[in-house]
């Protein structure tokens, strides 16, 4: 049974995510770990409250389609699917709009949003009061079962996050399904709560993620925001043609330098990480020279993105 909230509850938990933190609250398929949509810090956060071993694309919530037109260029197929399944547990991954204001950290840098209109009255009614798209992957450690009820999230990120709006148990149970139509083949990257029978009732054909001419699901690329500047990891020294990506004292002699955290804050680091790497991504450098940053928290998701983003490239 879905509890009810009062005015002052919801009023409470959308100041909390206007202000940056976390509030985790349910959707029909699983509990989602809220945070600002929009904010660097506070979708740094989530991959740090959840223990996210690598920066995958997180689902962005919204209230409706119109919402969610402001964040990514739908064609007529995802207006389509829109109108039929949303609310829903159905998510699409388009091309983000030119002005669209999702973080980049939140699509892990690639030129893609993933986006969800939930049909839960407490996930709409956050939705509403916050007026910010909300990005959500699910509550729980990573690696974790997902939580289909607030004592689930509890048991899992208790101490780690703001607040829980109980709504009771979650009526689907699983994940949305996952469509990528971001491409002229839509492609289903994730099945769940919308049987794939009835997409292809609206789309035709669906081509599956492992098929050798369909896009793979974001965060499964090898490679996925890179620059055209080569970057050089671990560096302990800087040239003088080379810009500087630092995390702590920066190292002397660059042309240019962006620090991802004067005071080696991890969560810092990781919300400023893709934002660095356009700045310093110029012609005018030689190479990014990248220091050291620790394998342990958020570092491990930090050198997974760098280590992917320099693949390929002299280093």
């Amino acid at each position: 049974m879905t509890e009810r909230l009062s005015a002052a509850q919801l009023d409470r938990a959308a100041s909390l995510l206007r202000d940056g933190a976390l509030v985790a609250f349910p959707t029909e398929t699983v509990y989602g770990l809220g945070g600002d949509a929009t904010s660097d810090r506070a979708v740094a956060t989530i991959f740090a409250a959840k223990g996210r071993p690598s920066f995958n694309p997180l689902i962005v919530h919204v209230a409706d389609l119109a919402a969610a037109e402001a964040l990514a260029d739908f064609d007529g197929r995802a207006r389509d699917l829109a109108r039929r399944f949303w609310p829903g547990p159905l998510t699409f991954v388009l091309k983000r709009s030119a002005a669209s204001p999702i973080s980049r950290l939140a699509s892990a840098g690639l030129e893609t949003v993933a986006l969800r209109a939930p049909a839960h009255p407490l996930a709409q009614a956050l939705l509403r009061a916050v007026g910010r798209p909300l990005a959500a992957p699910s509550a729980n450690r990573s690696g974790h079962v997902s939580p289909t009820t607030a004592d689930h999230v509890l048991d899992e990120l208790g101490g780690r996050i703001a607040a829980v709006l109980g709504g009771g148990a979650c009526r689907v149970g699983i994940e949305s399904t996952v469509v990528d139509l971001s491409r002229p083949q839509a492609t289903l990257l994730r099945p769940g709560g919308v049987p794939r029978e009835q997409l292809e009732s609206v789309l035709g054909r669906l081509a599956d993620a492992g098929d050798t001419a369909a896009p793979r699901s974001p965060g499964m690329l090898e490679r996925h925001y890179a620059p055209a500047r080569p970057l050089r990891l671990d560096a302990t020294s800087v040239a003088p043609d080379e810009a500087l990506l630092a995390f702590g004292a920066p190292l002397p002699g660059a042309a240019a330098t962006v620090n991802l955290s004067p005071t080696r804050d991890l969560t810092e680091a990781a919300a400023n990480l893709f934002a660095a790497l356009r700045t310093l991504d110029q012609p005018r450098f030689a190479t990014i020279a990248v220091m050291p940053i620790p394998e342990t928290g958020l570092g491990a998701a930090i050198n997974d993105r760098l280590r992917r983003a320099a693949r390929g490239r002299a280093n």
